[in-house]
Formats: C-alpha cells, sequence, structure tokens
C-alpha cells in the first residue's frame, strides 16, 4: 500500500490542536518533530517532547482525495490557512524494519554494549546491556545517556553501592548492575518510570531496588549517578550528600556545558573535590568525591 504524508510548521502552542485534528480526520499515524533544530533536555519517561518550533505530521492513504483531505483538515483546525502545508508521497516499504534498522548495538567505553533485543550482541565477551528503543528516552542516544554510560564503563563497580537518581528507564541502573555492582537502587519521581526499570531489569537478568523518592531507604551510597536537570542537581544537593558515603562519588549529568561551572562552584563551596569534566556535543558530565568532608 502507498501512503502521503501531510505536514507543516507551527508553534509550540499549536502541535496538539493540530494533531488533534489530523486524528480526527483518518490519520492513520502523527508524528511531532522539530522544525527548528532546536535542542532539548531528555525529558522525563511519559512526557513528550515539544519545540518551540514544531513540525507535525500526519500520515493517510494514498488513495484520499488531498483537496477533500486539506479541506477537512482546515475545517477542524481554521489556523491552518495561516502556515503553508506539504504533502509528500512515501515510498511502500515495510516501516517497522525501517525502524529497526535505524537501531544498531552501540559500545560505551572499553566494554559495555547496548544491544536492541533483535541483534545478536557484536561482542559475546563484553557487558551486553539489551534495551529497546521506544517512546521514552534514556536508550543511550542522548550524549548526557552516553556520558554516563561510558563513565560507568570505565569505572571499576565491583562491590560498590550505586544510586541512580531520576531512573528514567533504568538504562544506568541496569548498566551499573552488569558492570558488577553489588547493590543498585533506582528512584524517579514517575512510577511508569520504575516499571519501565523493572522490566528492562528483568530483560537483563538483573536486579534492582527500585522506590520513589518518598520510600528511599536510608542507605549509603559509593557512587550516586544522576542525569537531570540543572537546577535538580543544585536543588537536591542535601540529599545526595545525605545518601553518599562520606568518600562517595557524585555523577551529575543532563546539564549543557556552560552550565557545568555553576554546578561544580556550587557543588565546590559544599566541600566536593571535582575529579572529571567531560564533554560530548553541547552537553557534560562531571563528577566529583566527598574527600574533603572526612568520614
Amino acid at each position: 500500500m502507498s501512503w502521503i504524508q501531510v505536514y507543516t510548521d507551527v508553534p509550540k502552542k499549536y502541535a496538539e490542536g493540530l494533531s488533534d485534528a489530523l486524528e480526527a480526520i483518518g490519520s492513520l499515524a502523527v508524528t511531532l518533530g522539530d522544525a527548528a533544530d532546536t535542542p532539548i533536555f531528555e525529558p522525563p519517561i511519559g512526557t513528550t517532547p515539544i519545540w518551540p518550533d514544531t513540525r507535525v505530521m500526519g500520515l493517510f492513504e494514498a488513495s484520499r482525495d488531498t483537496n477533500a483531505l486539506l479541506t477537512q483538515l482546515k475545517s477542524r483546525w481554521p489556523q491552518l490557512d495561516q502556515y503553508p502545508v506539504k504533502i509528500d508521497p512515501l515510498e511502500d516499504k515495510d516501516w517497522v524494519r525501517e525502524w529497526m534498522d535505524q537501531f544498531v548495538p552501540v559500545r560505551f567505553g572499553e566494554r559495555l554494549w547496548v544491544v536492541p533485543s533483535w541483534h545478536t550482541p557484536p561482542d559475546t565477551n563484553g557487558i551486553n546491556l539489551l534495551l529497546d528503543p521506544g517512546l521514552a528516552f534514556g536508550t543511550g542516544g542522548h550524549p548526557t545517556t552516553a556520558l554516563c554510560l561510558t563513565w560507568l564503563s570505565d569505572t571499576n563497580l565491583t562491590g560498590k553501592t550505586v544510586i541512580d537518581f531520576g531512573c528514567g528507564s533504568g538504562i544506568l541502573a541496569c548498566a551499573a548492575a552488569k558492570l558488577g555492582a553489588a547493590r543498585v537502587i533506582g528512584t524517579d519521581i514517575d512510577p511508569q518510570a520504575l516499571r519501565a526499570s523493572e522490566q528492562n531489569a528483568e530483560r537483563n537478568g538483573v536486579a534492582l531496588e527500585l522506590y520513589l523518592p518518598e520510600q528511599m531507604p536510608d542507605v549509603k551510597a559509593d557512587i550516586i549517578i544522576a542525569n537531570i536537570l540543572f537546577n535538580p542537581l543544585k536543588l537536591l544537593a542535601p540529599e545526595f550528600l545525605r545518601l553518599l558515603k562520606p568518600t562517595g562519588t557524585l555523577v551529575m549529568s543532563g546539564i549543557l556545558k556552560e552550565q557545568a561551572a555553576p554546578l561544580i562552584e556550587h557543588y565546590t563551596t559544599l566541600g566536593m573535590d571535582f575529579v572529571s569534566n567531560n564533554n560530548q556535543e553541547d552537553w557534560a558530565l562531571v563528577a566529583a568525591n566527598q574527600h574533603s568532608r572526612g568520614v
């Protein structure tokens, strides 16, 4: 079967209304994309990222009369007159296979691989983390996740207690467990994230302890890794220091390169010794030890 794609670029405030209108007139799928190459942070699991300028795309069977289709769309969403609409034919192909072919095993550091379930692990002697890409973020594709996975891969986690703060899909927690951590705790404010983490832990045959923040046990971690956002990383400082062993390491990402310096300054005033600051594209990871606080 052949298809056509109807799309236009609109401001963020109109994306939801246009999406609803496309669905109402029989679109088989509605997709949102970035219309202006604007970077966004990794959104929390269960949310949909919407860019300031959003491309809204509807998929229809090629047999649809395009003039009638546009008339129907305008009747549902009158603002359409303000924005140029394009209609492109799409080649008939196996779109599921096309999507799957975009994702291949990726290595982080010297020994860790993230492998989609339909692929054979490329290194049977490596540490292979099975994780399928989906609607939730946190599959290793974002630079901040990649930075965290590489840090974990290059660190001796044997026998360590690790907390993944803001665990999302659980990719970092699962990686820590497969890399030899003795105890791995994941916490997130979203119950859906905990369910996703539990499913990924089962797929990888690892044990995770998963809690909402208010349910966290009184534990002291050797490593806390937090791939969230700049402001929460600052605000959570008292909680991080409470949960971290006196000689523990705090690893933070989810920040832009220009946010690394003020974050380092903030934690330095709290007695942290920064030991690394790594960048990938426009993003950064910083790691600090608590040695100066004493036992």
